[in-house]
């Protein structure tokens, strides 16, 4: 290389794959159609079926029934990566699909398939401590424990899709483009790369062992305790029964792993492609379809959940059209405590605060006059930072004015509807907030590592649609928490531990069951904080990769300096973000949330000018033109 150029990186001249069919026989392609439509279809209505009697039903609100929603919930998701695409495959004449869409199939596949992994390890283990160790199951199996160990599942799903992904993402294609596959798999992809896919085998073989054999061992180990326990039921009709389940459960787990085993353990060399397309079939279309029915359809509580639930809409239906009352509150207003109940802390916080938020709002503004003022600023990154600022003034101003106002007020209430608004457009702001960072770490990674294609790709057409999708998932979001809050009953308690009004409080508050509520906090939390983490980091990891290979040292670590405080920023906002909303809402001090609170509400829309912005050349140059212009 000539010194001081980058090297080149992953120039592939394949811009998109042809998958290739199930078959090539085309008398079987007809049949084959209405076949797997029919397994998807029973994938999606058995499993979204049982997430939503579980949410309704009370009494199957336990650790058993938690682990089978979660399971239901990574079952429907990657059979929808791949199926809807496999079911084209049969009716078009040619099954193309580009280059970044294949990727991101890849990495979702990846992610819910580890999980799936995981998951049933999990459930085993659930299994292990109820029949074992019954006295001691409330106590082992709490809230908490269950909520880390899905929070384990879905991280080993999303660090090992990275990993993959990443490998991935490094090979280069030149060539070949048929995948002789009906999805983009691994083995396929890499029989088609034009560069060394030693790497991505290692990483393969060893985290396909990982993720394979510790649960099948942690499955094994957990089988093995329950069928020991169960021989020693004195009850023959008992002992069958128990069998019976576990033998199902055991089917199950080892189609799924077997097929699993069969595809990604293999040595490169030795594989069967064909062979491996048909075990696909088993753990990609089968399993998701049967797992409702293996662990769940049989079960004595979901059948009589079922009937509860038939009866419930049999009873509405009959009833004379007469509308019961429900959501009857009897809280018209809350008082918010507010960041301390020290009076001495009250005035040096209230000017703390308000510096804080002047700041915030000046730094904001001025960077949005600035963006809009100056034509050398009217680019993609600059538009994503106009949108940053404008959704960090937001929802700063959504909340911090009623703050400010409980250090100097003695009493200070908010009310019922006041409290509700204040959800949404803080939930609006912050989901919003994700995906733009999001959206500006994408823009970096095509900036740094594809320089070449970067206008092509970040059209103004493709801008405006990140931004749609930002605050249409943003606004989904917060109709979505704010609906379970409204369906909630407040009674006698009004006293919020916090300084605006948050989710986890007003749980606190609620005179009825908030189940539903931390569910839909955990799943709808966990999207909004895992998928946008997981897109920073791989683009983070490429964009590291590059500066790598920048010669001079100078320019590496000005490099560096840039991407650290970019990275301190998001992980500032995402850190704070997780510790609030992946917890229990009984779990923890309430001191301690509000505490992280301050570093996403408050810190971070302060930083972000300074951080994104003001070290930022074109910004001084833009500065100084407008202050110039000025005094003319």
């Amino acid at each position: 290389n000539i010194q001081g150029e980058m090297p080149e990186r992953n120039d592939s001249t394949v811009t998109e794959f042809i998958l290739s069919w199930l078959t090539d026989q085309p008398e079987l392609k007809l049949p084959l159609f209405p076949l797997f439509l029919g397994i998807y279809l029973l994938t999606v209505l058995g499993n979204l079926g049982m997430i939503i009697l579980i949410l309704l039903s009370s009494h199957l609100h336990t650790p058993m029934y938690f682990f089978l929603s979660s399971l239901s919930f990574i079952d429907l998701c990657y059979s929808t990566v791949i199926t809807p695409k496999m079911l084209v495959n049969f009716v078009t004449m040619k099954n193309v699909i580009s280059y970044p869409e294949c990727m991101t199939q890849l990495y979702f596949f990846l992610a819910f398939v580890i999980s799936e992994c995981h998951m049933l390890a999990a459930m085993a283990y659930d299994r292990y401590v109820a029949i074992c160790n019954p006295l001691l199951y409330n106590v082992t199996m709490s809230y908490q424990v269950c909520s880390w160990m899905i929070g384990w599942v879905y991280g080993v799903g999303i660090v090992g899709a990275s990993i993959h992904t990443f490998c991935m993402l490094r090979v280069d294609f030149c060539k070949a483009n048929t995948i002789n596959h009906y999805f983009c798999d691994l083995f396929p992809l890499m029989e088609l790369a034009c560069s060394n896919t030693f790497i991505n085998e290692v990483f393969l073989l060893y985290l396909s062992a990982f993720n394979i054999l510790v649960p099948t061992l942690a499955i094994l180990g957990s089988y093995i305790f329950i069928i020991a326990s169960i021989l020693r039921i004195k009850s023959t009709e008992g002992r069958f029964k128990a069998f019976s389940t576990c033998s199902s459960h055991f089917s199950a787990v080892a189609v799924f792993f077997g097929s699993l085993a069969f595809v990604y353990l293999q040595p490169f060399s030795v594989r069967s492609k064909d062979k491996g397309k048909v075990s696909s079939v088993f753990y990609t279309t089968v399993v998701p379809m049967l797992n409702p029915m293996i662990y769940s359809l049989r079960n004595r509580d979901v059948k009589l959940a079922l009937n509860k639930l038939f009866h419930k809409m049999k009873f509405h239906v009959s009833s004379s059209g007469r509308m019961d009352a429900v959501n009857v509150s009897l809280v018209t207003e809350f008082i918010l405590v507010g960041l301390t109940d020290q009076p001495e802390l009250q005035i040096p916080l209230f000017f703390l605060f308000l510096a804080m938020y002047l700041v915030t709002s000046l730094g904001n503004l001025c960077l949005i006059i600035l963006t809009v003022l100056n034509s050398h600023l009217h680019t993609p990154m600059y538009f994503f930072l106009f949108n940053l600022s404008f959704v960090d003034i937001c929802y700063c101003s959504v909340f911090t004015p009623q703050m400010l106002m409980n250090f100097i007020l003695m009493k200070n209430s908010i009310s019922y509807t006041e409290c509700m608004t204040q959800v949404y457009f803080f939930c609006f702001f912050v989901v919003s907030e994700c995906y733009v960072l999001t959206s500006m770490a994408y823009d970096r990674y095509m900036a740094i590592c594809n320089p070449l294609l970067y206008n092509s790709v970040m059209s103004p057409k493709l801008c405006l649609n990140l931004m749609f999708g930002s605050y249409f998932i943003a606004f989904s979001s917060a109709v979505a928490h704010t609906a379970c809050m409204l369906r909630l009953t407040f009674c006698n308690a009004n006293t919020i531990n916090h300084y605006f009004c948050d989710i986890p409080p007003l749980l606190q508050l609620s005179c009825t069951s908030t189940y539903v509520n931390e569910v839909v906090i955990f799943v709808v939390a966990g999207i909004n904080l895992v998928v946008p983490t997981s897109t920073l980091f791989i683009s983070y990891a490429s964009i590291l990769s590059s500066i790598l290979r920048i010669t001079s040292s100078e320019g590496r670590s000005k490099a560096f300096s840039t991407c650290s405080s970019h990275i301190i920023a998001i992980f500032l906002f995402f850190g704070s973000c997780a510790l609030s909303y992946f917890k229990p809402s009984s779990a923890g001090s309430l001191n301690e949330g509000k505490i992280s609170s301050v570093f996403y509400t408050h810190v971070v829309p302060m930083l972000n000018p300074l951080i994104y912005s003001f070290r930022n050349k074109d910004i001084k140059v833009a500065l100084r033109k407008t202050l110039s212009s000025i005094n003319i």
